[in-house]
This record gives C-alpha cells, structure tokens and sequence, in this order.
C-alpha cells in the first residue's frame, strides 16, 4: 500500500492515475484528497471513487506523501505558489506535466523533493509508459513510491538524466499520435481498396495489436520479424518497397527529431 496522495487536478490523466490505483487496490479513497477547481468535475470525481475533493491546493497537501501535479500548464505558476506555501520537507512533489522542467517545479514551489514524469496517453487503460527521473532530494524510498505510483498507469523507466525527458516526450509522448495517424490510414486504405469500414478498422487494429504483443514477446528485432512476413516476390514486398520508396522511414526520423526540438524549446525560459 501507498502513502496518502494528493492529486492537484482532476482532468484526464489526473482521473486516470485516480482510476488505476484505485482499481488496483494500491490507494483506498480515504487515502487521497483531490484538488480540482471546477465544482462539477470535483462533485463528479467525489461521487464516483468517494475521495475527499476540494478547491484549494492548500487544503488537500497537508499530510500526503506524495502531491502529484496533473494540471494544465498555464494554471502551473499559480499552483506552484500556493504549493510553496504549504509543502513540507519531507514530501515528494510528482509532476505529469508536459514542459514543466525541474527548474521550474523547483523554483516555483520552494521544495527540491521533485520527480518529473513523461507518461503518455495509453496511461489511462493501463496500457502507458511513464519516463520519470527524480531531485538528489528524493530518497530511494520516494524513489520505490514513485515506481509503484506509476506503474499503475504501466511500465516505468527511471532515467537519470532529465534530458531523456525531452527525447522520451518526442517518442513516447508524442507516439500515440503517430501510431494513431499509421492506423487511420490503414483503415482508409482498406476502405480505398473495397474493404467494409468496420472490418477495414476490425483488421488494422488487431493487426497493429498483435504485432506490437508479438515484437514485445518474442525479442526479435523488427527487421527479423519483418523479414519473416516478407516472402521473395510477394505482396509485401512489393508493398514494402512502395513505403522505403516514399521516404516513410526518413519521414518518422525526422518527425522525432521535430518534436525533440519542440521539446527542447518549450522547456527553455521566455526570451532565450
């Protein structure tokens, strides 16, 4: 079992940690206290997994192990200022948000106890993956609860530097969409070609499924397990050859590197 929890912010990703721990029995209601400014959505996160849920920051920090920040982030300079009002020493701050680097979770609240996490947004079936690194304030017990806070979401990779943050962000963050994107126009194609809509989009996503478990279970590298679909003078070849032709490999590369770069800037100060 957990430390008590206070999660500031009842948005997506903030219902979906709520949700995982909750389901996996890692947290009980009477263990979290909820920060969530618009009144519907605290009345709706109270009467469906009964947490305590309150408007001010102030009043659901004291006492939590963990004060875990899932919000937008231009409400983040305002809430790190009254967190600097209320965090003790020996609380760990964990921050989901997407661009708040530890200069800014740190200087903003006061409080060098900090992990920051990149999670995507599979997180919310259980099916994400957080990158997350921590402060040399964080203890390896803050360490041991992080990794089990998270893994409620799905894996967890440590990583020691907070640069792979900005790397992961442009892979796994951002990846969702990329795959979500490769999907669409599967179904699409299938649909071109005269395929029913419902079962163009029965078998992309099977398809995409299953081959992801496969790569994962089997630990071949791809191009093995491409090879192995790849027959001499087959269709897929010939499919294949119409992709490398079409620049899809370069073009993934490059859209990478454009989201690590976006990355890059938005963690930089205004004006730099």
């Amino acid at each position: 079992m957990l430390g008590s929890l206070a999660l500031i912010g009842g948005g997506v990703m903030g219902e979906a940690m709520l949700k995982r721990l909750l389901d996996l029995s890692l947290l009980t209601p009477d263990h979290i206290r909820v920060a969530e400014v618009v009144p519907d959505r605290c009345r709706y996160l109270s009467d469906t997994y009964g947490v305590s849920c309150t408007p001010a920051v102030g009043d659901a920090v004291p006492g939590a192990a963990t004060v875990a920040l899932s919000i937008k982030p231009q409400n983040l300079p305002e809430v790190l200022g009254e967190l600097r009002q209320t965090l003790q020493p020996g609380q760990l701050l964990l921050s989901i948000i997407a661009g708040a680097t530890m200069q800014t979770l740190t200087a903003g609240s006061g409080h060098q106890t900090v992990v920051r996490v990149m999670p995507n947004t599979p997180a919310q079936i259980g099916q994400g993956i957080s990158v997350w690194t921590a402060t040399p304030e964080v203890t390896e017990s803050q360490k041991a609860e992080a990794a089990v806070l998270l893994s409620a979401l799905g894996p967890e990779v440590y990583v020691t530097g907070e640069h792979y943050l900005d790397m992961a962000t442009a892979l796994s963050g951002s990846g969702p969409a990329y795959v979500f994107l490769f999907i669409e126009a599967l179904i699409d194609a299938g649909v071109h070609i005269g395929l029913p809509r419902e079962t163009a989009e029965q078998l992309t996503l099977q398809t995409v499924l299953g081959s992801a478990q496969f790569a994962q279970e089997s630990g071949r590298h791809p191009a093995q397990l491409r090879n192995m679909v790849t027959s001499p003078g087959g269709t897929t070849t010939e499919a294949l050859a119409v992709l490398e032709a079409s620049g899809v490999r370069a073009a993934l590369l490059e859209a990478v590197i454009a989201a690590h770069q976006k990355s890059l800037a938005l963690g930089r100060p205004q004006g730099h």
